[in-house]
This record gives structure tokens, sequence and C-alpha cells, in this order.
């Protein structure tokens, strides 16, 4: 009897494309001495203003006048009042946990919404990501500050409704980064060879496309947040940002610049000092990110 022929097996089609792993990228972050100081400021920025109100609380909605615009060191205010009596520290602390809320939410959600928008556009091309382009660069020339304050000037301000206005602006370029990798992507043999095996279009950019653009993904969320950042202190520094009692280092900057003319200088330089290093902090991170997933630089 002739033994029958069995067909050769089936070759797994692999998730994705050889990347460098979890714990290398770390590494080269860590030893990147910029970046690693990016993450030390931001790891005190966090503690200082998540766990600070803890060690130094202070009440943002009763007001004293007799406390009012004291200096640096004056009757237990480290960094002295307002000029309304509230403490210029437990302020800092409070703003500060509303900016951090605010940029990383932002930077998440913009994160999200671009990578998926842009990954759609760019595995189907054609019509598709001629119409999907066009949408995005329509919004790229309309100045995103000029949209915020618009929005924020019709929607009562919150930090829900900041976050969704500052998430609806800042999609645009992470949609574009994402897209030019998923151009490249779509041709490689993998994904014809899912594609030949009746895989879909949504596992495919789901397993596929996305998985691999998480350096680009990664480092643009850094830079993302930093800008968040900015844009609230914006929108905050021209009246328009979370209303009292709550507020955020764009609006202590504004408070502090009305009073600059009567020499309280500590209502001015610690926040703007906060503004200053967050968003720093937060470009450090995202370049010592860039060069760690940059496998033939750090080689």
């Amino acid at each position: 009897m002739t033994a029958v022929a069995q067909p050769p097996p089936v070759p797994e089609v692999p998730a994705t494309v050889p990347a460098p792993r979890a714990a290398s990228v770390l590494r080269r972050l860590v030893r990147h001495r910029l970046a690693a100081a990016g993450l030390v400021v931001v790891g005190l920025l966090v503690v200082f203003s998540f766990l600070g109100p803890l060690v130094h609380p202070a009440d943002q909605s009763v007001t004293n006048l007799q406390e009012a615009s004291l200096p640096p060191g004056s009757a237990g205010h480290l960094l002295g009042t307002d000029g309304v009596g509230h403490d210029v520290l437990g302020r800092l602390m409070i703003g500060g946990r509303t900016s951090l809320i605010i940029g990383i939410a932002t930077g998440l959600l913009a994160t999200v919404i671009g990578t998926v928008y842009g990954a759609v556009s760019g595995y189907f091309g054609g019509r598709v990501d001629a119409v999907m382009m066009r949408v995005v660069d329509a919004g790229i020339a309309i100045p995103a500050l000029f949209l915020l304050l618009t929005a924020a000037a019709i929607i009562r301000p919150s930090v829900t409704s900041m976050v969704l206005i500052l998430g609806f602006v800042s999609w645009l370029v992470p949609a574009r980064l994402v897209r030019a990798e998923a151009l490249s992507l779509r041709t490689r043999d993998y994904v014809a060879a899912v594609r030949a095996v009746g895989g879909s279009g949504t596992r495919i950019i789901l397993r596929h496309i996305v998985p691999n653009t998480v350096g680009t993904i990664t480092v643009n969320a850094t830079f993302q947040v930093a800008d968040a950042i900015l844009l609230i202190a914006y929108v905050s520094f021209l009246g328009l940002g979370v209303p009292p009692p709550a507020t955020d280092w764009g609006g202590m900057l504004s408070d502090g610049v009305t009073n600059i003319y009567s020499g309280a200088w500590w209502l001015i330089f610690p926040p703007g000092l906060a503004i200053v290093l967050v968003v720093c902090a937060f470009n450090l991170i995202g370049d010592g990110l860039r060069d760690a997933f940059e496998i033939r630089r750090s080689r």
C-alpha cells in the first residue's frame, strides 16, 4: 500500500516583529542621565502633589484676610500666603495635583485616539487614508490654543471637561505618526501572511500593527503630557481654567502676576518654576525613551 504524503505543517505567523524587550528599554532609559533626572523630578513632583497634602493640609475654601500676603516663613507658612490668606505651599500641592491629572489623562486619551485613528488610516490606505488624513490636516491647521480658548469659554471648565477638550485637540499629532508607521508595517511579510490565512483587518491592526508602533506611541505620549500641562497653564493664565477654590499652576501664576507690583514674588516663582520643571522633565524622559527604543543608536 502506498503511503499518503502528509501536507507540510503551516508555519506559525509571528504576532509582532522583533522588538527591544521592556527590560532592555528600561535599562537603557535608566542609563540615560538626563532621562533619569527627568524621572526623578517627575517622581518628586508626584509625591509632592499627591502625598504632600497629607503632611501639610491646607483648607483652600476658607479665606483669612488677617494672614493675607504674608512673606515666606511667616506664621508657619513656608512659602507665604496669597492675597486672600491661602497658604501658597498647600495651594501649590493642590495645583500640582490638578495639572498632573489633566496632563497625564490628556496624554493617555490623545495617544489612544491618535493611535487607533492613525493605524486604521495607514492600514487601509487609498481613499480611506486620503479622507482621514485631510481631517487631520484641517485640525492641525487650526491653532490648538484658539480651539481650547473657544471651548473653555462655551463649556464650564472642570477637570473632566478640560481633559476632554485637550484630548480633542491633541490627538492629531500621534495620529500622523502612527499612520506613517502603519503605512510601512502593512507591507511586511507577516501582515501578508495573516491576510492570506483569513485574518481580519481589526485583528491585523490590534495584534500586529499597533504593538509594533509601541516605541513611537510611548515616546510621543510623554511629549503629549508636557504639551497638555503647558496648554492648561496657558488657559488658566488667561482666566479660563478650573474654577476656584480648585486651582492649577497656571491659575496660580495668573493670580501672582496681578500682585507683581506689590513685590509678592513668592506668588509667581513657585508655580512658574513647577511648570518649567515638569515640562522639561517629561521632555527629557521622551528624549531618553526615543534613544532607548532606537536599537541602532544604542548599539
